[in-house]
């Protein structure tokens, strides 16, 4: 069957736009209930009262559970007045608790005087703790509350442990430890969600600004690869204008390696079945040619494997706006989808992410802003700060300890062009020059001295670009015609994605990385040249979209693997996938080099490459 017809049958549901009405009613109520419960913090259901259930008492929860606190305060010290021993320390406790919800922390500490930890039980004596903590910290008494919250983290409730990491964050940072502060705010994005969650984030970045580039570089370096407070310093410095060189990922063991499972039968190494799979792409007309391209390739990868293996598939309009996104994956949860991939723009996962996530995501791009995914969901992108990065690396390797760095005068240009030097110069080497070409320029000499006035000659020496094929054809005679004889390595921005000799002859001799599916056969995969005969949409510039969806179809079922195993990788169109703890998938491209007008393979293409971040 042709792959063009394969691409729309009655097995894949095409979701014209996102749910907005009744669906999402009982995913907002949850919602709000979840985070209610995180607010109240010690609600009624903790463990350890020792009074017995009254009218009275029921009467003094109720009150509380409703958002009364005044009212329950009360009520719990007129308890508190006609009972003695461990019950009126409980109801003393009980009020304490429902004045801090209503803001008065001093009135709390009048609640609490005279109450000793031998009259309280259960997670008691730890609820005390923290309300001393807090009254302390309002006071400017940091080391006291410090001491009140050295608990063993083994030894927290579930329910008391987002309380407990918020106010040892604000304790260090009180005590002026900006740095413990961050990283204990780190550990505590896990346990929170929503707007909390949006808070803590926000507090991490403005507390790592307030410290020294400098000194953030050598914590960092200090820090294990797994701590959770890395990718929140690698977002600080990058805010700052400094970006790290990326950590190498050497990936040494194919996924879905063949093996014999208990009942005897032969089973793929890390593979997960999938059921119901949602793919949210934004269908309006500003992107309608992207989100194809992503498309066609995500549905190729999901007929060219097994029939038993195929979930069900349907696809989600993800609009325009991150509301809409939102709207979208809540529709795909509603409709059963266990793992939603997308959305596209960079806004809307920001926001889904700020989500509670109920169905697992693999992103189709990172978040403007920089975080993580929460716990179990990945993050899958082509980013240029990456291919930057690993032709830093490539260049070292060929012993280039100097280059020249020239870019086109784009956002995605410069963020290549910063990663570039930050790994290049982590690993020895010196940028000599840098430049930017303005889109209608046509005289490059400029700056071409400006780049290249030191670089000098030898085998040593390259120069980095980072700009489309119509800047580079441009570029490249100018070059010779300056007498600057380098080798010159690119992004894969440099390639159009489809052969075109007599252009592309100005070309000649560039390195690139890019999606090795471009220039052979991929094990598993569908060949290049017969879809792109068959589907418009495997051309062009969409030939490395089409890849992309390709691999975001292939990631889905090794996610739970690849995250706790990072010595595994995909062998994907796009490169060798692999992930890291934190859910960012991180891609090993290949390599290419234009002969004669055309870009072919070179052999050993795929290489050791720095991670993406």
């Amino acid at each position: 069957m042709m792959l063009r017809r394969m691409l729309n049958p009655s097995s894949v549901a095409i979701i014209s736009g996102p749910s907005r009405g009744s669906r999402a009613t009982p995913t907002l109520r949850l919602a709000f209930a979840l985070l209610l419960c995180l607010l109240l913090g010690a609600c009624a259901t903790m463990s350890g009262p020792v009074a017995e259930s009254s009218a009275d008492s029921d009467h003094a929860e109720q009150l509380y559970s409703q958002g009364n606190f005044d009212q329950s305060a009360a009520a719990f010290l007129e308890l508190a007045q006609t009972h003695g021993g461990d019950e009126a320390a409980h109801y003393r406790l009980r009020a304490a608790e429902a004045l801090r919800e209503r803001g008065d922390l001093d009135g709390a500490a009048r609640a609490l005087a005279g109450v000793k930890h031998r009259r309280l039980n259960g997670d008691e004596p730890l609820r005390l703790d923290l309300l001393d903590a807090e009254v302390a910290l309002k006071h400017g008494d940091a080391a006291k509350a410090q001491t009140l919250l050295a608990v063993d983290d083994d030894d927290l409730p579930a329910n008391l442990r987002p309380r407990v990491l918020e106010l040892r964050a604000r304790a260090d940072l009180a005590s002026g430890d900006a740095f413990a502060s961050a990283r204990t705010r780190a550990s505590l994005d896990r346990y929170i969600s929503g707007a909390d969650r949006e808070q803590n984030r926000k507090q991490i970045l403005d507390t790592l600004a307030t410290i020294d580039t400098n000194a953030l570089k050598t914590r960092i370096d200090a820090l294990p690869a797994t701590d959770t407070l890395r990718p929140w310093v690698e977002q600080a410095l990058r805010g700052k204008g400094q970006p790290l060189a990326r950590a190498m990922s050497r990936p040494s063991h194919p996924v879905g390696t063949l093996q014999t499972a208990a009942d005897g039968t032969l089973e793929a190494q890390g593979y997960k079945t999938l059921k119901h799979v949602a793919l949210l792409l934004p269908l309006n007309a500003q992107l309608a040619s992207v989100s194809q391209s992503i498309r066609d390739g995500f549905l190729s990868a999901y007929f060219a494997d097994k029939v038993e293996r195929r979930p069900e598939i349907r696809i989600y309009d993800s609009g325009k706006t991150p509301a809409d996104a939102v709207a979208a994956y809540n529709a795909a949860v509603v409709d059963g989808a266990d793992h939603v991939v997308g959305p596209l723009q960079r806004e809307s996962v920001g926001d889904l992410f700020h989500q509670s996530l109920t169905a697992r995501v693999l992103a189709l791009n990172h978040p403007d802003t920089g975080e993580v995914p929460p716990p179990g969901s990945a993050e899958f992108g082509l980013l240029p700060d990456s291919e930057g990065a690993q032709v830093a690396e490539h260049m070292r390797e060929r012993g280039i300890t100097r280059a020249a760095v020239i870019g086109a005068d784009a956002d995605w240009a410069e963020r290549a062009a910063r990663a570039f030097r930050a790994q290049f110069e982590a690993a020895g080497g010196t940028v000599v020059g840098t430049t930017r070409l303005r889109d209608k320029e046509v005289n490059y000499a400029t700056s071409i001295v400006q780049a290249t006035a030191s670089l000098g000659a030898g085998a040593d020496v390259g120069v980095f670009i980072t700009m489309r094929p119509q800047q580079a054809r441009l570029l490249l005679p100018q070059l010779k015609i300056a007498h600057v004889d380098a080798p010159v390595f690119a992004t894969s921005h440099v390639y159009a994605g489809d052969s075109n000799a007599s252009p592309d002859r100005d070309l000649d001799g560039v390195e690139f990385c890019d999606a090795p599916w471009l220039f052979g056969p991929i094990p598993g995969l569908p060949d290049h040249n017969q879809v792109a005969r068959q589907i418009a949409s495997a051309n062009g510039v969409g030939a490395r979209l089409f890849a992309f969806g390709m691999d975001a179809y292939a990631l889905l079922p090794y996610m739970d693997w690849l995250l706790t195993h990072p010595e595994s990788y995909v062998n994907g169109a796009t490169g060798e996938l692999t992930a890291d703890s934190f859910g960012r998938i991180h891609r090993l491209a290949g390599w290419a080099r234009f002969q004669n007008g055309i870009a072919l393979p070179i052999d050993g293409a795929l290489s050791t490459a720095p991670m993406q971040q």
